[in-house]
């Protein structure tokens, strides 16, 4: 079978990759090892798939449904197989392979088609938020995740090199950051890039979560990206400025976040979205995040 990345993969590296990255390339060859040392049978490439990763439906040698998935060092597939390895199936998609592959995991199949934006919004938003809570457990004493304060520090230096028509919110979106960052309430493992279509449908439990980043730090940095689903949805509707800020508050009283900290969270992870779309070539995109960001 040819391992043919999805388009939307292939745009998606195509704004990040350095220099001489050929991770891409080499893809089909990776892919076809991958698959004949595990024995696998292939069924299918998802499409559209992801934006970090390539995601093949498989069955194992005796026939059990799982999916491969394949993804760059810069993904961190390791921090993921860690995450995944802490979580143990609660809340989150299993591992099923017992050994470590680099950049290659073999997870449990769920429904890849059957996600939570398939429900109307405000079930979708409670099911999304029920999921997230079982994640957000003490990360191992150990551990090597990259934490927020990490995260968030690499993403400000390239915020503050946007232009002068986003300065007032970069500004702001600064200044929240560094606010948040004295005196965080919890250090939680959280799954760093959660939203409704990181959320499918499963045989164990109605829903589960797939595709962490993880990272360590405060709740409210991980509920900060739920907020803002459906971004497109909030713009096109002429309340989507108090939407939006009733979103946050049934949120944060739903998961006992902050509702300030879950505020200031989610504007510095709107407007970091927005700048970097802008500056990968996305304008539609980055003036949908950016006027979120001015509701906040």
């Amino acid at each position: 079978m040819a391992f043919e990345p999805p388009q939307r993969l292939v745009r998606a590296l195509g704004e990040t990759a350095p220099s001489g990255d050929d991770w891409l390339e080499k893809l089909p060859e990776v892919a076809r090892q991958a698959v004949d040392l595990r024995e696998l049978t292939v069924e299918r490439v998802q499409v559209p798939g992801g934006r970090s990763s390539l995601v093949v439906l498989v069955r194992r040698p005796d026939g059990t449904p799982a999916v491969l998935k394949l993804a760059p060092g810069r993904a961190r597939p390791e921090s993921e197989r860690a995450a995944l390895a802490r979580w143990g199936g609660l809340g989150a998609v299993q591992l099923v392979e017992p050994f470590a592959a680099e950049g290659v995991l073999v997870l449990e199949r769920l429904h890849p088609d059957v996600s939570v934006r398939s429900l109307p919004e405000a079930k979708a938003l409670l099911e999304a938020a029920g999921t997230l809570r079982r994640l957000w457990v003490e990360p191992p004493g150990d551990h090597a995740f990259e934490t927020v304060a990490e995260r968030t520090g690499r993403q400000a230096v390239a915020m503050r090199g946007a232009g002068s028509e986003v300065s007032a919110l970069v500004s702001a979106a600064l200044d929240a950051r560094e606010s948040l960052l004295v005196a965080p309430p919890e250090v939680r493992l959280l799954h760093g890039t959660f939203r409704q279509s990181k959320v499918l449908a499963a045989e164990r439990m109605p829903w589960l979560a797939v595709g962490p980043d993880p990272v360590v730090g405060e709740c409210a940095f991980d509920l900060a990206r739920l907020v803002r689903d459906r971004v497109e949805d909030l713009i096109a509707t002429p309340s989507g400025a108090a939407t939006t800020r009733r979103r946050v508050k049934r949120l944060a009283e739903s998961l006992d976040v902050d509702q300030e900290r879950l505020r200031g969270w989610t504007l510095f992870r709107a407007v970091e979205s927005g700048v970097r779309a802008l500056r990968v070539g996305r304008p539609r995109d980055a003036e949908l995040l950016l006027e979120f960001a001015g509701w906040l």
